[in-house]
């Protein structure tokens, strides 16, 4: 299991939290942001692939905001992905 801390920018959200076990996503949490819509974000997310969500959640916009919570996860797991594959 590894677990993984990620720190929103241009958000309500200030701390992104989830465990990504075999290239899937578990226990996303958010801190801070609209309750409600985040942990339906974080059910919805549950055991989906990193791919999967990256491309899912990529783009999306809250309000006038050019990112939204679910934009700036897929940001995140974009830049584990893009770190993994450099590691080797």
């Amino acid at each position: 299991m590894s677990h993984h801390t990620f720190y929103p920018k241009g958000v309500c959200s200030t701390q992104i939290d989830c465990d990504i076990i075999d290239n899937r996503v578990y226990n996303l949490s958010y801190q801070r942001g609209c309750s409600g819509n985040l942990q339906a974000i974080g059910k919805l997310c549950e055991g989906r692939t990193v791919e999967e969500l990256v491309t899912l959640l990529s783009g999306i916009h809250c309000g006038a905001n050019s990112t939204s919570c679910s934009d700036q996860l897929a940001t995140a797991l974009s830049a584990e992905l893009e770190a993994a594959k450099n590691a080797g």
